[in-house]
């Protein structure tokens, strides 16, 4: 899979283009990472992705309009315009705050949609298989 090549990250300090962003529990989230990462060659690197504070959830920036036709169960996508991000930002987020475990600067462009429903979809399986472990 190609990734679509849509939107790349912007200069350090620039606020946000208009992104969608893909929201879902940390831990299938991490594990989506890692499988992206691991498939890197062939599919397509992982783009920007954002923790909130308390830990519970990951965003992956996703190209315009993914959200038009997001449904995948237990996550959410939702169109940003670009509405109070910015990137590039040099001071680290506070505790309690939302901020970068893969900053755009790192990784480059955003995930490519079809990529990242393929690494959830897997990631769910192995998180259900490992709880029917224990």
């Amino acid at each position: 899979m190609e990734s679509t090549g849509t939107s790349t990250a912007p200069e350090a300090g620039v606020a946000a283009p208009d992104l969608d962003l893909v929201t879902v529990p940390a831990r299938q989230g991490l594990e989506a990472v890692d499988i992206i990462r691991r498939a890197a060659g062939r599919s397509g690197p992982v783009g920007p992705v954002l923790h909130d504070g308390s830990g519970g959830t990951l965003g992956f920036l996703v190209p315009p309009g993914t959200a038009d036709a997001w449904d995948l169960p237990g996550s959410a996508c939702t169109q940003t315009n670009g509405r109070g991000m910015r990137f590039g930002d040099a001071v680290s987020p506070t505790a309690g705050a939302t901020g970068w475990l893969l900053p755009p600067e790192a990784v480059g462009p955003v995930t490519d949609p079809e990529v990242l429903r393929a690494a959830l979809g897997e990631a769910a399986r192995l998180i259900e298989a490992a709880d029917n472990c224990r």
